[in-house]
Protein backbone atom coordinates (compact mmCIF):
# COMPACT_ATOMS: atom_id res chain seq x y z
CA UNK A 1 0.00 0.00 0.00
CA UNK A 2 2.84 2.35 0.89
CA UNK A 3 4.55 1.54 -2.41
CA UNK A 4 1.38 2.36 -4.33
CA UNK A 5 1.02 5.73 -2.54
CA UNK A 6 4.70 6.53 -3.17
CA UNK A 7 4.39 5.57 -6.84
CA UNK A 8 1.26 7.72 -7.26
CA UNK A 9 2.98 10.68 -5.59
CA UNK A 10 6.05 10.36 -7.79
CA UNK A 11 3.99 10.08 -10.97
CA UNK A 12 1.87 13.08 -9.94
CA UNK A 13 4.99 15.19 -9.47
CA UNK A 14 6.30 14.15 -12.88
CA UNK A 15 3.04 15.01 -14.62
CA UNK A 16 2.64 18.34 -12.84
CA UNK A 17 6.19 19.56 -13.39
CA UNK A 18 6.97 21.55 -16.54
CA UNK A 19 9.59 20.89 -19.17
CA UNK A 20 11.13 24.35 -18.92
CA UNK A 21 13.85 25.15 -16.40
CA UNK A 22 12.79 28.73 -15.84
CA UNK A 23 9.90 31.09 -16.41
CA UNK A 24 12.37 33.48 -18.08
CA UNK A 25 12.99 30.98 -20.93
CA UNK A 26 9.24 30.55 -21.42
CA UNK A 27 8.69 34.31 -21.43
CA UNK A 28 11.51 34.84 -23.95
CA UNK A 29 10.17 32.14 -26.29
CA UNK A 30 6.65 33.58 -26.02
CA UNK A 31 7.94 37.07 -26.80
CA UNK A 32 9.81 35.79 -29.87
CA UNK A 33 6.70 33.94 -31.10
CA UNK A 34 4.54 37.04 -30.59
CA UNK A 35 7.08 39.14 -32.49
CA UNK A 36 6.91 36.75 -35.46
CA UNK A 37 3.11 36.63 -35.38
CA UNK A 38 2.89 40.44 -35.10
CA UNK A 39 5.04 40.93 -38.22
CA UNK A 40 2.90 42.39 -41.02
CA UNK A 41 5.16 42.22 -44.06
CA UNK A 42 7.15 39.24 -45.32
CA UNK A 43 9.82 39.32 -48.04
CA UNK A 44 10.22 35.97 -49.78
CA UNK A 45 12.60 34.74 -52.46
CA UNK A 46 11.66 31.72 -54.57
CA UNK A 47 14.11 29.11 -55.79
CA UNK A 48 13.42 30.45 -59.30
CA UNK A 49 14.59 33.94 -58.29
CA UNK A 50 11.12 35.46 -58.02
CA UNK A 51 10.60 37.92 -55.15
CA UNK A 52 7.31 37.92 -53.28
CA UNK A 53 5.98 40.36 -50.73
CA UNK A 54 3.19 39.14 -48.51
CA UNK A 55 1.26 41.62 -46.40
CA UNK A 56 -0.78 40.58 -43.38
CA UNK A 57 -3.94 42.55 -42.62
CA UNK A 58 -5.80 41.09 -39.63
CA UNK A 59 -6.18 37.39 -40.57
CA UNK A 60 -5.88 38.01 -44.31
CA UNK A 61 -2.70 37.65 -46.34
CA UNK A 62 -2.13 39.56 -49.57
CA UNK A 63 0.43 38.36 -52.10
CA UNK A 64 1.55 41.52 -53.88
CA UNK A 65 1.24 41.23 -57.64
CA UNK A 66 -1.11 38.24 -57.54
CA UNK A 67 -3.97 40.31 -58.89
CA UNK A 68 -7.19 38.36 -58.78
CA UNK A 69 -5.51 34.94 -58.57
CA UNK A 70 -6.44 32.46 -55.88
CA UNK A 71 -3.35 32.08 -53.68
CA UNK A 72 -2.56 28.91 -51.76
CA UNK A 73 0.14 29.13 -49.09
CA UNK A 74 1.47 25.63 -48.53
CA UNK A 75 3.41 25.29 -45.26
CA UNK A 76 5.42 22.06 -45.49
CA UNK A 77 8.54 20.18 -44.42
CA UNK A 78 10.90 18.32 -46.74
CA UNK A 79 10.98 15.42 -44.26
CA UNK A 80 7.17 15.14 -44.06
CA UNK A 81 5.66 12.12 -45.92
CA UNK A 82 2.22 13.74 -46.57
CA UNK A 83 4.00 16.88 -47.83
CA UNK A 84 5.96 14.75 -50.29
CA UNK A 85 2.81 12.94 -51.41
CA UNK A 86 0.85 16.15 -52.05
CA UNK A 87 3.49 17.75 -54.32
CA UNK A 88 2.42 16.11 -57.62
CA UNK A 89 -1.25 16.85 -56.85
CA UNK A 90 -0.51 20.51 -56.20
CA UNK A 91 1.55 20.62 -59.40
CA UNK A 92 -1.42 19.33 -61.41
CA UNK A 93 -3.65 22.04 -59.92
CA UNK A 94 -1.02 24.74 -60.56
CA UNK A 95 -0.78 23.70 -64.22
CA UNK A 96 -4.53 23.35 -64.70
CA UNK A 97 -5.38 26.74 -63.17
CA UNK A 98 -2.12 28.51 -64.02
CA UNK A 99 -3.76 31.81 -65.07
CA UNK A 100 -5.97 32.05 -61.98
CA UNK A 101 -4.10 30.17 -59.24
CA UNK A 102 -0.74 30.60 -57.49
CA UNK A 103 0.91 28.27 -54.99
CA UNK A 104 3.56 29.64 -52.67
CA UNK A 105 5.19 26.83 -50.71
CA UNK A 106 6.84 27.81 -47.43
CA UNK A 107 9.19 25.20 -45.92
CA UNK A 108 9.52 25.12 -42.14
CA UNK A 109 12.79 23.18 -42.19
CA UNK A 110 15.57 24.72 -40.11
CA UNK A 111 17.76 26.71 -42.55
CA UNK A 112 17.36 24.56 -45.69
CA UNK A 113 19.77 25.25 -48.52
CA UNK A 114 18.44 26.15 -51.95
CA UNK A 115 20.15 23.01 -53.28
CA UNK A 116 18.26 20.82 -50.78
CA UNK A 117 14.95 22.43 -51.69
CA UNK A 118 15.70 22.21 -55.43
CA UNK A 119 16.46 18.49 -55.03
CA UNK A 120 13.21 18.01 -53.08
CA UNK A 121 11.31 19.93 -55.78
CA UNK A 122 12.69 17.64 -58.53
CA UNK A 123 12.36 14.40 -56.56
CA UNK A 124 8.71 14.96 -55.63
CA UNK A 125 7.55 16.82 -58.75
CA UNK A 126 6.79 20.14 -57.07
CA UNK A 127 6.45 22.43 -60.09
CA UNK A 128 5.31 25.56 -58.24
CA UNK A 129 6.98 28.37 -56.26
CA UNK A 130 8.97 27.30 -53.22
CA UNK A 131 10.40 30.15 -51.15
CA UNK A 132 13.54 30.13 -49.04
CA UNK A 133 13.94 33.32 -47.03
CA UNK A 134 14.63 34.54 -43.52
CA UNK A 135 10.89 35.33 -43.24
CA UNK A 136 9.75 31.74 -43.94
CA UNK A 137 9.26 30.78 -40.30
CA UNK A 138 7.62 34.09 -39.38
CA UNK A 139 5.14 33.75 -42.26
CA UNK A 140 4.42 30.10 -41.41
CA UNK A 141 3.76 31.05 -37.76
CA UNK A 142 1.55 33.97 -38.76
CA UNK A 143 -0.46 31.78 -41.15
CA UNK A 144 -0.87 29.11 -38.46
CA UNK A 145 -1.90 31.70 -35.88
CA UNK A 146 -4.51 33.14 -38.24
CA UNK A 147 -6.39 29.81 -38.18
CA UNK A 148 -5.64 29.05 -34.51
CA UNK A 149 -3.43 26.08 -35.40
CA UNK A 150 -1.22 26.63 -32.34
CA UNK A 151 2.54 26.99 -31.91
CA UNK A 152 3.35 23.37 -32.72
CA UNK A 153 1.01 23.33 -35.71
CA UNK A 154 0.76 20.21 -37.88
CA UNK A 155 1.94 20.11 -41.48
CA UNK A 156 1.07 20.18 -44.24
CA UNK A 157 -0.91 23.31 -43.49
CA UNK A 158 -2.46 25.10 -46.47
CA UNK A 159 -4.37 28.38 -46.48
CA UNK A 160 -6.29 29.69 -49.48
CA UNK A 161 -6.95 33.37 -50.18
CA UNK A 162 -8.70 35.27 -52.97
CA UNK A 163 -7.93 38.96 -53.34
CA UNK A 164 -6.17 38.70 -49.98
CA UNK A 165 -9.34 37.46 -48.26
CA UNK A 166 -9.41 34.13 -46.43
CA UNK A 167 -11.27 31.36 -48.27
CA UNK A 168 -10.40 28.15 -46.42
CA UNK A 169 -7.56 26.13 -44.94
CA UNK A 170 -6.50 22.49 -44.73
CA UNK A 171 -4.55 20.58 -42.12
CA UNK A 172 -2.90 17.32 -43.13
CA UNK A 173 -3.24 15.37 -46.34
CA UNK A 174 -6.17 16.59 -48.43
CA UNK A 175 -7.58 15.06 -51.63
CA UNK A 176 -6.75 17.00 -54.79
CA UNK A 177 -10.45 17.10 -55.69
CA UNK A 178 -11.31 18.96 -52.48
CA UNK A 179 -8.69 21.64 -53.16
CA UNK A 180 -9.88 21.92 -56.76
CA UNK A 181 -13.47 22.33 -55.61
CA UNK A 182 -12.40 25.18 -53.32
CA UNK A 183 -10.39 26.82 -56.13
CA UNK A 184 -13.51 26.75 -58.30
CA UNK A 185 -15.59 28.17 -55.44
CA UNK A 186 -13.08 30.98 -54.86
CA UNK A 187 -13.08 31.79 -58.57
CA UNK A 188 -16.88 31.90 -58.59
CA UNK A 189 -17.23 28.83 -60.85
Amino acid sequence: MLRRALLCSTLSLLFLSGCSDTKKEEHSATQEMNKMVDQNSFELQSLDGETFTVTKEANNFILQGAGSKVVLFNVFGTWCPPCRAEAPHLTRLQKKYNDTFKIVAVPVDEDPSNATLQEWKQTYGADYSIVNSKDNRALANALAASVNAGQGFPIPLMLMFKDGQYVTHYVGAIPEEMIESDIKYALGN
